[in-house]
């Protein structure tokens, strides 16, 4: 199945609360102890979230790593509102900040300690920019977490997946779920990307029927 794009923005604000509404404990803390897993000697710096989204991530690595500060960095205004309630709420605003940009257009005074993404690749037209940002907004030596969808062979099992894991959700959620479904890459086309940008020290893992990891340390 060929990749199907998708809007870059979620910039709906409907759609941003129902996202921001909706239950991904799982997927978001499993991240978070992924990258601590993964990285158990990181424990104080500057984190990168580029695509954060609501700010659930955000909020969750500053519970975790209570040294680090965080950057969430995402395009649409609607989630940069809901994340900033988010972090309001926790409590967390002396070490969360967010900043409405594109990734592309991101400057900062000086490179973050370490970068973090969870669905945001596949909104992307062009993937190589991600890639290429990435590597440029971090320091050399940082550890780097990406986690995004994973294409599936067609339509139909795109559909399975949506109602294995969503059936229940908002029929808007279940929409957007599918479309990211045939937005996103699959295992071969993104060791491609990092392949084509020298970054092929980082490890690929297909981590369960519906998610790749892309993680290790930028140099």
């Amino acid at each position: 199945m060929k990749r199907t794009l998708e809007p870059e923005l979620m910039d709906d604000p409907e759609q941003a609360l129902v996202y921001a509404r909706a239950d991904f404990e799982k997927e978001n803390q499993g991240f978070v102890d992924r990258f601590r897993e993964y990285f158990p000697e990181f424990a104080e710096g500057h984190i990168l979230d580029l695509g954060c989204g609501p700010g659930d991530i955000p909020v969750r690595f500053a519970q975790a790593l209570p040294s680090c500060r965080i950057t969430g960095v995402d395009a649409s205004e609607p989630m940069i509102g809901l994340a900033g309630v988010a972090v309001k709420q926790a409590g967390l605003a002396d070490r969360i900040t967010f900043r409405c940009e594109r990734f592309q257009a991101v400057s900062l005074v000086e490179p973050g300690d370490a970068a973090v993404s969870n669905s945001l690749l596949h909104h992307v037209p062009n993937p190589l920019q991600f890639w290429y940002r990435l590597r440029q907004l971090v320091k050399p030596g940082s550890p780097v977490l990406v986690m995004d969808l994973l294409r599936p062979d067609s339509p139909e099992e795109a559909q399975a997946i949506v109602t294995r894991y969503a059936g229940k959700e908002p029929e808007i959620l279940r929409r957007d779920f599918y479309h990211s479904l045939l937005a996103a890459f699959t295992e071969d086309e993104v060791a491609a990307q990092l392949a084509e940008l020298n970054l092929s020290r980082l490890i690929i893992d297909v981590v369960d029927d519906r998610h790749w990891v892309v993680s290790g340390i930028i140099h």
